[in-house]
């Protein structure tokens, strides 16, 4: 099962992996043409009617499967056709100048050029004037691809216009993806929507479509399985902010300074708002001194203790913060206790760092938990002591399922898993060995998850950190610091997602 939002991520991964977006609409459109062909001999009637997106587009190349080299026109449309033929108009909703994506324009020119029966409608009221050129009523078949994946509510003109005629016209409706008017996010079906008789749905079947009456069919359809497994791209699509928002609130410092400081400037850098530091009165200047754009609460005491521990919790409640908890904090009992007493009473979104990751493993915490283990730190928490933690992905979510949290575990290879579903980061250099590079990461994941959700936001959380070091290493290799990192952060997470 997979839902529309992620779909488009794998598919942009699948394109960083050398599977082109058109590549996977040429499978697919094939696809359609053989379910057409399962409910309709040659010779038949088909529509075909296509939105402006790649969801018609998928049905352009669909006409051209099924059409074939011998044409017909006037009165031999009628005429019985041989072989693979079909009659086949295609319908496209809207001017084709508008057609939004440039792999779905070149399949609607090479319908044009190559002579293919085609129309622009764009007038919702010619679906109720019966033209003789495309009346839906003398469909054998239609071919529903309007609208796909990541639409939500009823259907607006044309489409509601469109989708009303089809589901009046005694033809089998074959519905590309999803029937137009299925969110295949959340499972809700539009009022107006089309009522299709088959699915040809893409890779992996979209939630809720296995309870439409109708025959579904998962096509596969090229898309390598490091698609899935690996973070690319599209996770970085789906994690990104589209502006500033969130105030991480940073709780760390005391024994060290520089871990703190990195995780709040790193937040900034890839999107918050304001960077909050909760740091002992015998730190908070020295951390402020790192940079003027943070905002630096003292409070009294050497170290984090469960008295100053109750007045954060206070301060995060009040304002819903995500929170990072443990760069820098120290080993002291009475800090991990604090840290423990946090976590224990705090319900918001928590980024586990360094040390108070020692305090997760036998918490009872209704906090949403994403922890950044390293590999000593994983294996002190209970999980494999590896070095090659990607050797170990399937121990290291049986892990997290044990632990109920999210867990990215930092490696040659990190491993981000929720204990059902896991991704491997791939990005990163050897010259990110060098302190400090965790903290940027905490950092970069508190910002994220304002707008993600927790696997989600690790996931691209490490390859924004990863694809960082991949930039300095460019000209540094092993010479770069983790302060390097925080510059080339928002290139990484915006101007170089594509890379």
């Amino acid at each position: 099962m997979i839902t529309g939002e992620r779909m488009a991520a794998v598919d942009a991964n699948a394109a960083a992996l050398g599977v082109s977006r058109k590549q996977l609409m040429e499978s697919s459109g094939h696809a359609v043409a053989r379910a057409v062909r399962d409910v309709a001999e040659p010779g038949a009637r088909v529509v075909v009617v296509a939105g402006r997106g790649n969801n018609g587009g998928d049905a352009f190349v669909a006409a051209r499967f099924l059409d074939g080299p011998e044409r017909r026109s006037g009165s031999d449309r009628d005429a019985s056709r041989s072989g693979r033929e079909y009659d086949v108009t295609t319908l496209l909703l809207g001017r084709a100048a508008l057609i939004g994506t440039d792999i779905a324009r070149e399949n609607w020119d090479a319908l044009q050029r190559s002579d293919y029966e085609t129309r622009e409608v764009t007038d919702s009221s010619e679906f109720e004037s019966h033209s003789s050129s495309f009346d839906l009523d003398e469909a054998d078949v239609i071919v529903d691809a309007m609208l796909g994946t990541g639409i939500s509510g009823d259907l607006r003109e044309p489409a509601a216009s469109a989708a009303a005629t089809i589901n009046e016209a005694d033809a089998t409706v074959v519905a590309v993806d999803v029937p137009s008017g299925f969110d295949a996010d959340g499972g809700d079906h539009a009022d107006n929507a089309v009522a299709a008789d088959r699915v040809v749905t893409f890779h992996d079947a979209k939630p809720g479509v296995d309870e439409l009456d109708a025959e579904v069919t998962v096509a596969d359809i090229g898309i390598p399985t490091a698609a899935e497994r690996f973070v690319g791209p599209g996770d970085i699509d789906l994690a990104r902010p589209d502006g500033r928002a969130g105030r991480p609130y940073i709780i760390g410092g005391g024994p060290y300074t520089g871990a703190p400081a990195l995780a709040a400037q790193a937040a900034l850098r890839a999107s918050a708002e304001l960077s909050f530091v909760a740091a002992p009165e015998s730190v908070a200047g020295e951390i402020q001194g790192y940079s003027e754009d943070l905002i630096v609460q003292p409070y009294e005491s050497d170290v984090l203790t469960p008295e100053r521990a109750e007045d954060l919790l206070e301060t995060a409640q009040q304002y819903d913060n995500v929170v990072v908890l443990g760069p820098g904090l120290g080993t002291a009992d009475e800090t991990l206790e604090a840290a423990r007493q946090f976590l224990e009473s705090y319900t918001g979104r928590v980024v586990v760092d360094a040390d108070a990751l020692a305090v997760v493993p036998d918490l009872e915490t209704d906090a949403t938990l994403v922890c950044t283990p390293n590999r000593r730190e994983l294996a002190r928490m209970g999980g494999p002591d590896v070095d090659d933690l990607a050797d170990v992905a399937d121990e290291i979510e049986a892990f997290a399922a044990e632990l109920g949290h999210v867990v990215l575990a930092k490696g040659a290879t990190d491993v981000i898993t929720d204990g059902e579903r896991t991704r491997l980061s791939r990005s990163g250099t050897a010259g990110m060995k060098v302190g400090g590079t965790g903290d940027t990461l905490a950092g970069i994941v508190a910002a994220l998850l304002e707008h993600a959700e927790p696997l989600d936001a690790a996931a691209a959380g490490a390859h924004v950190n990863g694809l960082a070091g991949e930039r300095l290493a460019e000209t540094q290799a092993f010479g770069f610091l983790a302060s390097e990192l925080l510059e080339e952060i928002p290139t990484a997470l915006w101007g170089g997602a594509d890379e």
